[in-house]
């Protein structure tokens, strides 16, 4: 790595820590402001819902504090002739960009693999911090479908991964084979393991004085594969904050089921791709932003840069609420503009 590629780096990312710490404590300042008199007593449950929110915070801070640096870094340069100094040395400007961009995309690459874990639900625990002063909740009186069998679950704790009082109606060619019935039920290796079920089986009623009811017992009984709780519950409250792979597993159940899926591709699409905006529009600024100072306005320069920035990431977000309510395609409402954008950020990028 040459000499002024370390230099481009270490700048950037000391700009962009500060810039994203900044952020992140004035997301929180204002939210502990206006939360406040709604926080549990116990310090514990304080200092959680503290974190959860900072997790949180980080999906809108951390795009917009990869090209705040950006633009901090290009001006403070600008405004040292350190840029025209580099320039002069013979540093075009794509060689210029490039170790910034791939610092930003190698911060949002991290950001996207947080999507795939349970970062996802940092607001929901924080949510559930502030309602009911506990991170799991249950939820009551889930009637759900899949294939044959019609469920329901008195009351699921998605993170415990348990339920009780569950009831399975299996039913085959529009007639009722049999019920299953469980106190107590908990997910267990992609399987749901009931715990002292008893099973009621239906005869085909032929004749008057044929066999009656069948009722088995069992301490234990294997059902439902794949059926995870913590899917359920999000889409039974229609929640968006799924995980990537909780939302792919969720795509996979409901599009079997023949449910519309709008609202999960809505929120896969959005979270592997929607934070490249942020590496993209670096490469669009870097082609818009001045050698030297003395004839341009950088002030100016900066507050239109920041402002492209959140039109941008406020036009992008509209787009995936659109979506999520199945106002538009997915496909259209978020791979369309980012296409369009990745395009004209490798044009801007390319051109002399």
């Amino acid at each position: 790595m040459k000499l002024y590629q370390k230099y481009l780096i270490r700048n950037y990312l000391k700009n962009f820590f500060v810039i994203f710490v900044a952020l992140e404590f004035f997301y929180l300042g204002i939210d502990l402001l206006t939360t406040y008199q709604k926080l549990p007593e116990s310090a514990n449950l304080q200092i959680l819902y503290t974190m959860f929110e900072s997790l949180y915070a980080i999906n809108f801070v951390l795009p917009l504090s990869v090209i705040f640096a950006m633009i901090a870094t290009t001006v403070s340069m600008i405004k040292s002739n350190e840029l025209v100094s580099l320039r002069a040395l013979g540093v075009s400007r794509q060689a210029f960009t490039l170790p910034i961009f791939f610092s930003a995309l190698a911060i949002i690459m991290i950001y996207i693999s947080l999507t795939f874990t349970p970062f996802s639900y940092a607001r929901e625990y924080s949510v559930n911090i502030l309602q009911h002063s506990q991170i799991s909740t249950n939820t009551e009186g889930l009637f759900l479908k899949n294939d044959n069998d019609y469920i329901y679950f008195e009351k699921l704790n998605p993170i415990k991964k348990e339920a009780s009082n569950i009831k399975i109606y299996h039913v085959k060619d529009m007639d009722l084979q049999y019920i299953l019935k469980a106190q107590k039920g908990y997910y267990q290796e992609k399987n749901w393991v009931l715990y002292h079920v008893e099973k009621i089986i239906k005869p085909k009623a032929e004749t008057l004085d044929g066999k009656g009811l069948i009722i088995q017992k069992f301490s234990q009984l294997e059902t439902l594969k794949d059926f995870r709780p913590k899917i359920i519950d999000n889409i039974y409250k229609g929640k968006a904050n799924l995980s990537v792979l909780d939302a792919m597993d969720a795509l996979k159940f409901f599009n079997a089921q023949g449910v519309d899926t709008s609202r999960l591709k809505t929120i896969i699409l959005s979270q592997l791709f929607i934070p490249l905006f942020a590496p993209l529009l670096i490469l669009i600024f870097s082609s818009r932003t001045p050698v030297i100072s003395r004839y341009y306005n950088t002030t100016l320069i900066s507050f239109v840069l920041i402002f492209v920035a959140l039109a941008t990431w406020g036009l992008l977000f509209l787009f995936s609420k659109l979506a999520m309510n199945a106002v538009i395609l997915p496909e259209v409402a978020i791979m369309i503009p980012m296409l369009s954008l990745g395009i004209f950020s490798l044009y801007s990028h390319f051109k002399e």
